[in-house]
């Protein structure tokens, strides 16, 4: 067959439902990966589940390579990703189901570079955080860029950083250092929250994760691609239109073209209602025409 039938998002379990102990068949979508989707995939599933309740959407993150791991197991129905699948990826899906994965572009982050509210610095560049992260790099002290940090008597740059099966970490890695590699070192953190969290309370640190997950008591400089060039402060818009140096597509993969109810959800997703719960987590949907004016959400 083109498509196992054997996935496990598309069993049907037989779940309670309601106080009325009645018992009704109901369709479970396994949806598993990047950890930059994993608020909004998790917003996207409670609301879907309350338009159409005979599905349930179970969210569980992980990282991208999780989720393509999961996606060539055929443990999932959808991967997420805050990266392009790698080649090695499309072709052992391919083997595996017997089709290559499908992407989806489902909105877009501006991966925002995070420093303590008291770090001086408001504006950094490419080249610059390619000194700081980079292997070689010249830059392992906050003098190196100019500035004393507040609480930060020893002066030290604390690199915080993602594990390497996170396609935040891929995706930084490739637009910071293109084919260069970390340097060694830093704290590698699980998700994109742990990353914030430590950067809010470590004066010396720096970090990089979704622009969801900024707090209020955090700083994000803007970031220009050369000296002299326009500096972009990391928003919505700058993610949206491309000018923001650090930008990417949000993604899902489904191993060959959807069908059924997972195409059902994911044209949810792509609709006015999925992408306003995009909106309220803090990304870029993939249109700016939306209404938002009468949504279905609790």
């Amino acid at each position: 067959m083109k498509r196992s039938i054997a996935l496990a998002a598309v069993v049907a379990l037989t779940l309670s439902c309601g106080g009325d102990g009645g018992r009704a068949s109901r369709l479970l979508l396994q949806n598993k990966g990047s950890d930059t989707l994993v608020n909004v995939a998790q917003a996207w599933a409670e609301a879907y589940g309350k338009v159409h309740p005979e599905v349930v959407v179970a969210v569980s993150g992980g990282g991208s390579g999780t989720g393509f791991g999961a996606l060539i197991n055929g443990t999932v129905d959808i991967a997420n990703s805050s990266r392009e699948a790698r080649e090695s990826e499309i072709q052992s899906i391919r083997a595996a189901r017997g089709v290559p994965p499908v992407e989806h572009v489902v909105g877009y982050d501006a991966l925002a570079v995070y420093l303590h509210a008291d770090n001086p610095i408001d504006s950094i560049s490419v080249a610059e955080l390619a000194e700081i992260y980079g292997e070689g790099g010249a830059f392992s002290s906050w003098s190196h860029l100019g500035v004393t940090v507040p609480g930060c008597s020893s002066g030290e740059i604390v690199r915080v950083s993602r594990q390497n099966n996170s396609g935040t970490y891929v995706y930084f890695q490739e637009a910071i250092l293109g084919d260069g590699v970390f340097k060694l070192g830093s704290r590698d953190m699980h998700g994109s929250k742990d990353v914030v969290d430590l950067v809010e309370h470590t004066p010396c640190a720096i970090g990089y994760s979704g622009i969801a997950y900024a707090v209020e008591h955090i700083k994000m400089p803007c970031v220009f691609l050369e000296e002299g060039g326009p500096c972009v402060t990391p928003t919505m818009e700058t993610a949206m239109d491309g000018s923001y140096p650090i930008a990417r597509p949000l993604l899902m993969y489904t191993a060959g073209e959807p069908e059924g109810a997972i195409k059902e959800y994911l044209d949810w997703i792509l609709s006015d209602e999925g992408q306003c719960i995009l909106m309220e987590k803090g990304y870029a949907p993939i249109r700016g025409d939306l209404d938002c004016s009468d949504p279905i959400r609790g």
